[in-house]
């Protein structure tokens, strides 16, 4: 069996990951549920529009991502210059709560983080394949999808889903360790918290001095709201708003109809701007992230013991901060253990 490694998930962790191993000797085989990539940092179009409504921007943290974004390439990147400023649960607004970090986006969104870390390996990326179970024999793994198909063998695997999500292919997974059963507990055991995204599109400017607003006390139904259009590229005309529910508004309210969702998200956006314009948006979308904000890091021990036998996650989880740069440093990290 040659160096093989098997990623699940084509995330930001993922991504870095097959980045880091491009010239090494690991063949990197990447396995994605959906069509697209880069998980919750993720772009939609729509009517002349790009959004960006899981994760906003890329910051570059302390470490190594502030020039790995700018080695890609520095076409079509965008800081947003506009700053970000608060709120609390009476709607007060106030401006603070920004930095001289750069806040990065690209014109075409950034789901461009993925895309151009894969296009410079050589890794084979299958998209809409879900894994469902993993197995080990002798130094070997496999993984079988939900059709039923098996991939490998491979020296290595790297899980990076949500850890809810991660647990549960390490309990579908074929392997008599007793290491697996305290690794597959510590991940299980990671808190999270779910998100509810409303987007909303209008034919007029919603003129503001601030990129975003961000709730501050945990007492508003908005956990965050931000303007597209401040994006260059994202928004010909007028606005988008990208409107992030609070997690205990979301988690209460997830599974409702997303007529609902927007109209109340379109309520609470006119109400904390205070513009009734906003409660009639000329189009909407949606979307729930059952799984969006990790409140913890795993216990680094138990997984840290199965890193012997080709076993490793990654993730924003997996460091213990819920940013785009923190996963992009976890997934590095994995594979420069591999190398």
């Amino acid at each position: 069996m040659t160096d093989s490694l098997a990623i699940v998930g084509a995330g930001a962790a993922g991504a870095a990951a097959a980045y880091r191993l491009r010239d090494a000797a690991p063949d990197v085989t990447v396995f994605e549920k959906s069509r697209g990539v880069c998980g919750r940092a993720a772009t939609r179009r729509r009517d002349g529009c790009r959004y960006d409504y899981g994760a906003n921007y890329v910051k570059p943290g302390d470490g190594p991502v502030g020039d790995l974004v700018r080695d890609l390439g520095e076409d079509g990147l965008h800081d947003v210059a506009q700053p970000v400023w608060t709120f609390d649960g009476d709607g007060s607004v106030e401006p603070g709560r920004d930095s001289d970090e750069p806040k990065w986006t690209w014109e075409a969104g950034i789901t461009q983080l993925a895309k151009r870390l894969f296009a410079r390996t050589d890794a084979a990326v299958h998209r809409e394949t879900r894994i469902e179970s993993l197995s080990r024999a002798g130094d070997a793994w496999t993984l079988t999808d939900a059709d039923g198909t098996t991939h490998g063998p491979f020296a290595d695997v790297l899980l990076t889903p949500p850890a809810p999500q991660t647990a549960d292919l390490l309990a579908a997974t074929d392997w008599d360790d007793d290491r697996l059963a305290a690794a597959r507990e510590a991940v299980a055991a990671v808190p999270y918290r779910s998100i509810v995204t409303a987007v909303l599109r209008y034919d007029f400017d919603v003129d503001r001095e601030w990129y975003a607003l961000v709730n501050t006390d945990g007492a508003h139904e908005v956990g965050w709201l931000a303007r597209e259009s401040c994006k260059p590229g994202h928004v010909p005309d007028g606005e988008l708003l990208v409107v992030q529910m609070a997690p205990d508004w979301s988690r209460a309210h997830c599974d409702r109809d997303p007529d609902w969702q927007t109209d109340r998200a379109a309520e609470h956006a006119a109400a904390l701007l205070g513009d009734d314009r906003l409660l009639d948006p000329a189009w909407t979308d949606t979307q729930g992230w059952r799984y969006a904000l990790p409140d913890d890091a795993v216990d680094a021990e138990p997984v840290a013991a199965v890193r012997d036998a080709g076993l490793h996650v990654a993730g924003d989880w997996v460091a213990g901060e819920a940013r785009v740069h923190a996963a992009v440093e976890s997934g590095l990290a994995v594979g420069d253990r591999i190398r």
